[in-house]
């Protein structure tokens, strides 16, 4: 996991975070598409790779968030 950095230093915290809200969107997807719920599906599958960007730091967590 690839701690994350911020102005509160609370950066490893906010990795951590992220890393378990990935998680849960993995089986929340999972049982969306149990459900055949497509749109939450994908909605859902958007929010993952979301959260896996910020997590490999490809993405900054938001404009108010500087880093």
């Amino acid at each position: 996991m690839v701690p994350q950095s911020d102005t509160t230093g609370r950066g490893e915290e906010t990795g951590d975070s992220i890393a378990y809200i990935r998680q849960m969107l993995g089986e929340l997807r999972q049982v969306a598409y149990a459900e055949g719920a497509e749109m939450l599906c994908y909605l859902i599958e958007m929010a993952y790779v979301e959260a896996g960007d910020l997590q490999a730091g490809r993405r900054k967590r938001s404009i108010l968030h500087h880093e």
